[in-house]
């Protein structure tokens, strides 16, 4: 071969190796760009309070069933469903499952940690959010649940029954640990009612094996920085978190709100899933006069992601004024 044909060659070889790289590249692109297409993004919000970064996390939508909603009718639930375009399915209203990740100067503590695969396929996703958000579980130092239901507890644990985060120490409620662990108590439960009891056990079950589970009583601030506020009602020891200081503090409510549409109109509309309806009810009234009055930043588990915002008195109820989307330089 002269060596003219072997630059030809070379070229023509070259050329053809640029155009097939060239649409692998194109074809590797435009398949990322339908999957993302298809895709939200990650699902955590960062918000700088004071000396604090809180991160919420989206664990996934969950329905709540009508059925579920209780003082009002369903005339008037209808009603409001479409002034409000709630989104809703034929199993109920859809809601959000978030949690929130607090970064201290002494580390990361974690405020509730979702569903995993309690409660289906479209939660389970905190684990993931909290890696998306450049944190790994081993990071995480302290984890506190606001109460031990299914969608706030059952995230600390995978589905092999490990720690979710081999690391931390899980500290609850005890009035609620009490209540959510007590085989006594479980065996005089309906069996529909029963699966809570054994999600609660299953989930603590991995941090007591490992000495890495512990109780506070009414009161006590397991964890320094984080005010603990008495919450009972929806569950036997519900317990809400106040961190930050000054003009700075936002309260982790846990489940004092399941859908903003109808109770913060009317807190006198509670949840079958409630322990004690009229606690309930009288817990919800007083924390949402603690946060109007006090403008307290909310971090909500059950208000559309991030569930961080402001509650505001209303002539009638209560309307939710939601966090506004900004870099973390400009908050």
């Amino acid at each position: 071969m002269t060596l003219n044909k072997f630059i030809k060659t070379a070229i023509t070889t070259a050329m053809m190796a640029t155009f097939t790289q060239a649409v692998i590249a194109e074809t590797a692109h435009t398949h990322t760009s339908t999957t993302q297409a298809n895709e939200q993004v990650a699902g955590f919000y960062r918000m700088q309070l004071g000396d604090l970064l809180v991160t919420a996390l989206y664990d996934g939508p969950v329905n709540v069933p009508h059925k579920w909603i209780h003082g009002i009718s369903a005339d008037e639930m209808q009603a409001v469903f479409d002034k409000m375009f709630l989104p809703r399915t034929a199993d109920g209203i859809q809601t959000a499952v978030n949690a929130f990740l607090i970064k201290q100067p002494s580390g990361y503590t974690l405020i509730d940690a979702g569903a995993a695969k309690c409660y289906g396929d479209t939660l389970g996703h905190i684990v993931e959010n909290l890696k998306a958000s450049g944190v790994q579980p081993e990071e995480v130092k302290n984890i506190v649940v606001t109460h031990l239901h299914s969608d706030h507890a059952c995230g600390v644990a995978t589905t092999d029954g490990k720690m979710a985060f081999p690391n931390a120490t899980l500290y609850a409620p005890k009035k609620d640990a009490d209540f959510w662990l007590s085989k006594e108590i479980a065996a005089q439960q309906p069996k529909e009612v029963q699966i809570f009891f054994d999600s609660a056990r299953q989930a603590v079950t991995p941090y007591q094996a490992a000495g890495q589970f512990k109780t506070f009583n009414e009161g006590e601030n397991p964890i320094e920085g984080i005010e603990t506020v008495q919450e009972f009602g929806h569950s036997p020891g519900m317990t809400g978190y106040l961190v930050g200081s000054g003009k700075d503090r936002l309260l982790v409510w846990g489940d004092i709100i399941h859908s903003h549409t109808i109770q913060l109109k009317n807190p006198d509309i509670s949840m079958e899933v409630d322990s004690d309806e009229k606690a309930a009810i009288a817990t919800r009234k007083r924390i949402l006069k603690l946060v109007s009055e006090g403008k307290l930043w909310v971090g909500a588990a059950h208000i559309p992601f991030p569930g961080i915002g402001h509650i505001v008195k209303e002539e009638q109820g209560y309307s939710w004024v939601p966090v506004q989307y900004l870099p973390l330089e400009n908050q």
